[in-house]
Parts: structure tokens; sequence; C-alpha cells
């Protein structure tokens, strides 16, 4: 009977320690298929990839475009690809988003070429005034294929997906502007390469941030703004402003939606053509047109609702302010010549683009 429990209890020690085994080795696996490394898609192994950009939580970058182009991508890879998007600065401040991708920060990153000035100095020429463009479709598409064509070296230390823009910004001041000499001296809140163009007008520009702008306005530390017509209502600027000036020859701001090199190079090449499918995709349905449409909202807004006030500048105003500015395009050709790009060849090929697109 002894001999028996014993048995008993040496067979109960064995399956015990037997099971908790085999239990040990079905977690190390669960975990190991179940926790994502930075890329890796082989052997069935979840992908889990970083997006970083500035712009807030419900804004249609993030709404719009970022959210469903991951969800997109998720479903065409029946879940393998997993992209984690972190808006708001909360991961890269807007001029880092740039350089956190080349090095690895993120795997995916979106915000403006101007952020980062002197490191894009092809991409500038989509920024400067005296080309107008109708509409943020026919911007974004002519800066999308110029680049394509040309293959500017700047851009070649990541996998660019898509480029798009504003489109045409406007200056939104206290007091009307009907010409350049309502304009000489006032103090506009500007960024990057539109400074050089409120200079060139003879305005004051004042450098600051998009956040800061309202409470300069309205404390009068500047009189005005210029940029696209959406900031009137997504950043309330159309309750301390009172003027529209049309000015779709002088502004536009171009963003990049681009991907760590390392990143798309360990992908294999059936998720990196469903990338690049899905990214051409909502380049055409969503991000090309995405400013167009919170600038119309906008402008009919602040014009019904604030009660706005739309100044066109009259044919010879107009050339008058394209002759101001036209100075800042052959800054351009003699700075991009110097390395070794045919300033003249370009511009005259990203106006055509423009006028076949607007």
């Amino acid at each position: 009977m002894k001999n028996q429990k014993r048995t008993l209890s040496l067979r109960y020690r064995t399956s015990r320690t037997t099971l908790i085994a085999v239990s040990l080795i079905m977690c190390m696996v669960l975990m190991v298929g179940c926790g994502g490394g930075k890329v890796d898609g082989e052997n069935g192994k979840t992908i889990e990839l970083k997006l970083a950009h500035f712009w807030p939580v419900g804004h249609p970058v993030e709404t719009e475009l970022v959210q469903p182009w991951a969800k997109e991508i998720n479903e065409a890879t029946n879940g393998q690809v997993i992209i984690h998007s972190y808006p708001g600065e909360t991961l890269l401040k807007a001029n880092d988003v740039y350089s956190g991708v080349v090095n690895g920060g993120v795997d995916f990153g979106l915000s403006c070429f101007s952020y980062t000035p002197g490191q894009f100095p092809f991409c500038d020429i989509f920024e400067l005034p005296g080309i107008t463009y109708n509409s943020a479709a026919a911007s974004g598409r002519t800066a999308w294929e110029a680049i394509q064509e040309f293959n500017p070296q700047e851009v070649q230390d990541t996998k660019l997906l898509m480029v798009f823009s504003t489109g045409p910004g406007d200056l939104f001041t206290k007091t009307p502007v009907n010409n350049l000499n309502d304009l000489k001296g006032m103090e506009i809140r500007a960024t990057g390469s539109n400074s050089k163009t409120l200079s060139a007008l003879g305005a004051t520009p004042v450098t600051m941030s998009q956040a800061e702008a309202y409470d300069a306005i309205s404390r009068g530390v500047v009189k005005g703004n210029l940029g696209p017509d959406e900031i009137l209502k997504g950043w309330n600027q159309a309750e301390i402003t009172n003027y529209i000036v049309k000015t779709p020859f002088l502004y536009n701001t171009l963003f990049f939606f681009t991907m760590n090199n390392d990143s798309w190079a360990k992908l294999d090449p059936e998720t990196q053509e469903i990338i690049l499918e899905i990214s051409e995709k909502y380049f055409e349905e969503v991000a090309v047109s995405l400013w167009d449409k919170q600038n119309k909202e906008a402008l009919e807004w602040a014009k019904t609702e604030k009660g706005m006030e739309v100044i066109e500048l009259t044919t010879a105003e107009t050339a008058r302010w394209h002759q101001a500015v036209a100075p800042l395009h052959q800054e351009w050709v003699k700075s991009i010549k110097e390395k070794g790009i045919d300033g003249d060849a370009v511009l005259k090929r990203i106006e055509e683009l423009a006028k076949k697109n607007n």
C-alpha cells in the first residue's frame, strides 16, 4: 500500500513538472509571437511602426488621413502591420520630425519642409511667392510631379510616400489693405520663407508659430497673419481680424509624408507594394485636396458668421505685388545653381505644371 502511494505521488510530481515545463514553453512562444519587433515581417511576426506629426488629435490630418490610411494598411496585411500614430508633437516636435525619421527614432513622419530652413533647397521653390495656385490640389500635384521628375538628392535619405499642401493663402488683417502702401511697415506674423515674402512687399514680418498668433494679434503685437484660410476657423483668427486680402500667388506650405529607409528596406516586397498603393490612393482621394475643403468652409464661415470683408486686389495692384516678389525667384535660381541644379529649367517646369494643374 505504501509502495502504491509512493508510485502515485511520483507520477503526480512528474506530471506536474511536465505541465509546468510545457506551460513555460507555451508562454515563451506566445511572447515571441505577439511581442512585435520594430520591423520584422518574417515568420508571420507582427510589424509595429511609429508615426509622428504635429497636428492635434482632432485635426483632419489625423482623422481623415493618418488613421484611415493606417487602418487600411493593417487590413490589407491581414493585421500584420500595426501603425501607431503620435499626433500633437507627443513624440517629436514639428521641426524634428524629418530628422527623427532619418535616424530611426520613428518609422513614419509628417511635417513641413519649411520647418527646417536650408535643409530642402530644391523644395523651397514650392513655397516661393509669384506662382499662382488655384487650389491645394493644384499645388500638391505640381510639387509631387516635380519631385518625382527631378528626384532631388535632399529627399533621398527617407522613403517619400507623398507630399501635399495648404494651397493658396491670404492676408488676414485688422485694418484694410488695398495696396502696397497700406501694407508698408505693417507687422505681420510669418514663418520660414514667408518672412522674405513679406519683407519684399514692405511689411514687417514677425516670426512666430501659429499657436502664438492669436494672442499676438489680440494684443496688437502684430496686425495680421499670412496663411491658408482654414486658420480663420481652425485657429479662431476670424475673431481677431477684420479683412481677408485675396493673395493666391503669395503663400503655399508644402508637407511631407515619409518613411525611414531602413524600416522600408526590412519590409517584404508585398508589404512595400501595399503601402505604396494605399499611400497613392490616400494622396489622390484625401491628402491632395484636404486643405481645399477646410479653406472653403472656413472662408464662408468667416464671411457669414464673423462678418469679415474680402478685398480683391486690382489687376494693376496684383502686378505690383508680383513685381515686388520677383527677385526672390532669381535669388532661388542662383542659390540652386550653386548646388549643380539648373534652376531656370526647374522654375520653368514648375510654372508649366502649375498652369496644367490649375
